[in-house]
């Protein structure tokens, strides 16, 4: 018994598998019956951070026998409670109407369950995006035949239900091409912890259909747990108090409860991640820190044939993986080895660092800084890109030799401990960043005169700042106008061009969770620009985290922001902050994307973290990998 989609869609949004949970909160009749009080549930909903709100619609004289009605007195014990109570709370279609309208002004779908044939009728003139089905109807053929005749998709409960009864109505609504999801429930109110049985959800699974669940037990962490077990869709009743009269409230969670499940469940979707776990930046550091690499246990001279006990690991771990030692093993040594060095990429492949150079097929650029440049200089880029320190703008300009190749220059992104924050809000963090670059082009002013080959203004590159701590910001328009009017202020800078560069969404400094507000998006990188004028450097592993987070596509990101490179820096990328990484060992399709970028006029600077390191080696193997894909 198979669908041939395990997903449906709800007004813009997909749900099923690998999709964010879709949270219905269900205010059912907790309005008690007051117009008002549905509003303010609305208002809950939308605060919490729900995808829709649930509300319950019926005509009890459809439901039941017309002798109930006249002899409630002699109905069994239950239905004496329950039916006033529903009567009492049924409330006027006008106000449907009016909190639907409601809901989707405040970012919800407004969602109903008909228990009833007239009810559905009657929802059919609200242009309800889907329908929900309760536990109670699950055998309710002809309610699902009713609702299945909208083309609606439906979200079907199965509390209180016999497996083959679940099996019959799965069958019922796959034989009439019906998309649905199921969603596991224990119908009581509320109910206890040793009853609900999560697992019961990989059973509902083998339909292939999206299974989710409706939650009635007391607190937020079994439905969190269901979203870790893959529930995509959580249901859970909402009331303003749980004191209040009637038979949902006790089981239904409070404003502060629903919007702590909704932050705990995309909590967990953000923990649960990718099946490929990509590596985090934390991570990527310790590796450097921790880990070890292959170097030689011996001395070893040139042209020796290398044994096992020649070899050793040392730390940090940025040099070759010692899983590799199984090639070198009865091969010549390609060069002297000083016992305790480390070996490099070129003692295994045979390829020397100026074989990689020459075979590059674009114009290329190293980052150095003033201690390697000249070494750096040797291999013969077309361009050094000096990456400046707090340290460096406070020291006295470095003598240098006189180079051959262009120069552009990094700002640093931060002074003394405070960041370069040209968007802040606060005028002296502002003007602070502002002295930062004018100090940065001041520098430049003096480094030009080691570079006579330097014909058009030197490419300073500028992050824009704009980051957070802890959580992200709202609008950030007025971030926006503030670097807008800071640059206005900067391109009064002789001799320089400044190049903002795209941000990553979760930016690495001083450690903690900083979080990116400015600068990532293509659309209003490329709406800055038209606007205020000015050129980027496309950061590639920058643009490809803020697509991981988001969802987006890499080549529409180039595509939007394309007319705009001045300068490209070229690294692979990890999960949402794993940047700057080595070409290959990430997720970047370098295929795809270097076609794209094909036709930029820019220099590539292969932007590898720890790149300087051994020589530039690091560097060197990106610009050999980076070699197969440059046109």
């Amino acid at each position: 018994m198979s669908s041939t989609v395990p997903y449906i869609q709800i007004g813009n949004r997909r749900v099923g598998p690998g999709e964010p949970t879709y949270i219905i909160a269900e205010a059912g009749i907790n309005h008690n019956g007051n117009p008002e009080t549905a509003r303010e549930l609305i208002a809950v909903a939308a605060k919490a951070g729900a995808d829709a709100i649930k509300f319950q619609k019926r005509d009890l004289r459809c439901q039941y026998a017309p002798e109930l009605f006249s002899d409630l007195v002699n109905a069994d014990k239950e239905l004496q409670y329950l039916i006033p109570f529903l009567e009492e709370a049924e409330l006027p279609d006008h106000v449907f109407c009016d909190l639907a309208e409601e809901a989707r002004q405040q970012g919800l779908e407004f969602l109903c369950t008909p228990w009833d044939e007239a009810s559905v009728d009657f929802l059919e003139t609200l242009d309800m995006p889907a329908y929900k089905i309760s536990s109670p109807d699950l055998t309710n053929l002809f309610l699902l035949e009713r609702v299945a005749a909208t083309g609606k998709p439906l979200i079907v409960s199965t509390g209180m239900s016999r497996w083959e009864e679940i099996v019959t109505t799965v069958q019922f609504l796959k034989d009439r091409g019906v998309q649905f999801a199921l969603l596991h429930c224990q119908s009581t109110y509320p109910a206890a912890f040793r009853d609900i049985h999560l697992r019961a959800m990989e059973r509902l699974r083998q339909f292939n259909v999206p299974v989710g669940y409706s939650g009635h037990e007391r607190g937020i962490a079994v439905s969190t747990v269901a979203v870790a077990l893959g529930a995509c869709i959580i249901e859970r009743h909402i009331t303003l108090d749980r004191t209040m009269r009637g038979p949902d409230h006790a089981a239904s969670l409070e404003p502060q409860g629903i919007a702590k499940q909704v932050r705990d469940i995309r909590l967990i979707e953000q923990a649960l991640g990718k099946r490929e776990r990509p590596l985090a930046r934390g991570e990527i550091i310790n590796r450097h820190a921790l880990r070890k690499s292959l170097a030689a246990a011996v001395d070893i001279p040139a042209g020796t044939i290398i044994t096992k006990e020649m070899l050793t690991t040392l730390g940090p771990g940025s040099g070759v993986n010692p899983q590799r030692y199984p090639q070198l093993i009865g091969r010549p040594a390609q060069r002297n080895l000083r016992q305790g060095e480390q070996l490099r990429e070129w003692d295994i492949t045979g390829i020397a660092p100026d074989q990689v150079v020459a075979q590059f097929p674009g114009r290329w650029g190293l980052v150095v800084r003033y201690r390697d440049a000249e070494q750096f200089a040797r291999w013969g880029p077309d361009l050094l890109e000096f990456h400046l320190t707090d340290r460096d703008l406070d020291a006295q300009p470095t003598e240098l030799p006189e180079f051959e190749t262009e120069l552009a220059v990094h700002a640093p992104e931060y002074y003394h401990g405070e960041l370069l924050n040209l968007c802040s809000s606060d005028e002296t963090v502002r003007q602070a960043g502002l002295s930062l670059v004018a100090k940065t082009c001041e520098v430049v002013r003096q480094l030009v005169q080691y570079f006579p080959n330097q014909t058009e203004p030197v490419k300073v590159i500028v992050h824009a700042g704009g980051m957070s701590y802890e959580e992200p910001l709202g609008d950030n328009s007025a971030l926006i106008a503030n670097l807008a009017r800071a640059m206005e202020i900067l391109r009064g800078e002789e001799g320089v061009e400044l190049l903002l560069e795209n941000l990553p969404p979760f930016p690495w400094y001083f450690g903690g969770q900083w979080y990116g507000n400015v600068f990532m998006y293509p659309v209003e990188i490329a709406d800055f620009c038209q606007t205020h004028g000015g050129r980027i450097c496309f950061d590639l592993s920058h643009a490809s985290l803020w697509c991981n987070y988001t969802g987006a596509d890499i080549i529409d990101f180039i595509k939007t922001v394309k007319p705009w490179i001045a300068h490209l820096h070229i690294a692979d990328s990890s999960g949402i902050d794993g940047e700057a990484l080595q070409i290959g060992i990430g997720e970047t399709d370098f295929s795809a994307v270097m076609a794209e970028l094909a036709d930029v006029d820019a220099v590539i600077i292969p932007e590898i973290w720890l790149g300087h390191q051994r020589d530039g080696e690091p560097f060197l193997i990106a610009l050999q990998r980076l070699s197969e894909f440059v046109c």
